[in-house]
C-alpha cells in the first residue's frame, strides 16, 4: 500500500530507501540510543538508532529512530513491537521534523482509547502526558464508512481494507447524481476496524484523492 501511495513521488530506489525502512517511536526519556538498539535488533538488522533531543537542553525528548536495512524487516518490527512504543513508519527526512513529531504527538493522544490509559505512565518522565478527560470521544464499532470524491471500484477497494485482518465486507454504495464514491466496510473485530482506520484515513487512493474514514454504529457495545 505504501510503495503504491508512493509510486508518482519518485523511483521505487528512493520510496523503498526514505519512507519503508525508517520507524519512528516512543521511548521513556532514560533511553540511550543503544537501549533502543537493544529493544528493536530482534526484528531485524538495524543500519542506525537516533534519539531525538532538545537541542537547547540536550535531553532526550522521548521519541527516536530506527532504521532497518530492509522495509520487510521495518514492518515487522512495527506490527511485533509493545504498543506502548506506537511505532510507525517515519515521515521522509525532507519533511520538518518538528512538524512530524507535532502530528506524531496529536495523534497518538487523540488514538487513546477513552482517554484512561497512557505509555509508560509510571513512569515520571511521562508525567507530561495528562489524560484529557474532557475531549470528545468517538464511538467505536467493527463498521466503517469511507467516502472519497472518486466512485470506487468494488475489487480495488476491497483488496485496499482486506490488507488489515478480518474483513467481513465491503459494500460500495453508488449514488445516481453525484460522482463521489461512498462504501461501507465491516471487520469481524472493534481492533481490525480501529487499526484499519488509523492506517487508511485521509491515505490517497488513487494518488491526490484521499480517502474519508470515520466509524459507523453497528449496534454493538463500544464499550469493549
Amino acid at each position: 500500500v505504501f510503495i503504491a501511495q508512493s509510486r508518482a513521488s519518485g523511483s521505487h530506489r528512493d520510496v523503498e530507501d526514505e519512507e519503508l525502512t525508517r520507524i519512528f517511536v516512543m521511548i521513556p526519556k532514560s533511553y540511550t540510543e543503544e537501549d533502543l538498539r537493544e529493544k528493536f535488533k530482534m526484528y531485524g538488522d538495524i543500519e542506525y538508532c537516533s534519539i531525538i533531543k532538545n537541542k537547547t537542553t540536550g535531553e532526550s525528548k522521548g521519541l527516536g529512530y530506527v532504521r532497518y536495512l530492509k522495509p520487510s524487516q521495518a514492518a515487522r518490527a512495527i506490527e511485533e513491537c509493545d504498543r506502548s512504543y506506537r511505532a510507525i513508519l517515519a515521515e521522509p527526512k525532507n519533511k520538518s521534523s518538528e512538524s512530524f513529531e507535532h502530528d506524531y504527538y496529536c495523534n497518538s493522544m487523540r488514538q487513546e482509547p477513552r482517554g484512561n490509559t497512557l505509555p509508560f505512565c509510571g513512569q515520571p518522565e511521562f508525567c507530561s502526558f495528562e489524560k484529557n478527560e474532557s475531549r470528545i470521544q468517538e464511538s467505536v464499532s467493527k463498521r466503517l464508512s469511507v467516502v472519497s470524491r472518486l466512485p470506487f471500484v468494488q475489487e480495488q477497494l476491497f483488496a485496499l481494507f482486506d490488507l488489515v485482518p478480518g474483513l467481513e465486507y465491503c459494500d460500495v454504495q453508488r449514488d445516481p447524481h453525484t460522482n463521489s464514491g461512498y462504501a461501507v466496510i465491516q471487520y469481524s473485530t472493534a481492533a481490525s476496524a480501529i487499526y484499519a482506520k488509523y492506517k487508511l484515513h485521509g491515505f490517497e487512493y488513487p494518488p491526490g484523492n484521499r480517502l474519508t474514514v470515520i466509524f459507523l454504529e453497528d449496534g454493538s457495545d463500544s464499550s469493549e
